[in-house]
């Protein structure tokens, strides 16, 4: 089990980096969005391509962050039945629910999405629009996408079992939640805490 807990953080790690990557690719789509917008009507100048790439970014966005997203346990969730649930009981479901639909359904994807990738790089398929982009790096998006699901969804697995069987205190990756203010907060309060301990010994010393 050890040696895949140790797989499960390998692939975590990994769709952490993916997730500050998006979040990278989400200001570019800002960013082109914005520029294009301001180019068109103060110009009257318009480009197919950049309209596409603002497409191929959002679906980067979507594609590329689906692992992560799994990963913060921030999908969607029935929370008012799975708040009646114990950890156990949820960590169950869990497990069932990544074998039973998420896997299969990633790897059914996985087998669609390949061919059209590959027929758009064999073929140097283009947009069908005026000035478009080449549609194979978008179309990579698909697999891609679902191979990083896959693997998320093993990770997580991995984390359910081991839960399950007690070699995990919790069944999911924990992440801190609070702000940075608040650890500021929190340390100092700390540290005047320690200073209000070594005051009171300091005095009851003398």
């Amino acid at each position: 089990m050890q040696a895949l807990l140790k797989l499960s953080g390998f692939i975590d790690r990994i769709n952490l980096l993916l997730g500050k990557l998006v979040m990278w690719l989400v200001l570019a789509a800002v960013l082109i969005s914005a520029g294009n917008a301001i180019v068109r009507k103060a110009f009257n100048i318009g480009s197919n391509a950049w309209l596409e790439i603002q497409w191929y970014l959002f679906a980067a966005v979507f594609m590329l962050g689906v692992g992560y997203v799994m990963l913060k346990n921030a999908h969607v969730r029935i929370d008012f039945i799975s708040s009646k649930l114990s950890p156990r009981t949820n960590a169950a479901i869990d497990a069932i629910g990544i074998v039973v639909f998420t896997i299969p359904l990633s790897i059914i994807m996985l087998k669609l999405g390949w061919p059209l990738f590959e027929r758009a790089w064999a073929t140097g398929e283009m947009s069908e629009n005026a000035g478009g982009l080449v549609r194979w790096p978008v179309l990579a998006l698909l697999p891609a996408g679902f191979v990083i699901l896959l693997a998320q969804a093993v990770s997580e697995l991995i984390k359910r079992l081991a839960f399950l069987g007690g070699h995990r205190a919790a069944p999911f990756t924990e992440f801190e939640t609070r702000t940075e203010e608040e650890l500021i907060a929190e340390e100092l309060a700390k540290e005047a805490a320690q200073r209000e301990q070594a005051l009171a010994a300091a005095t009851k010393a003398h």
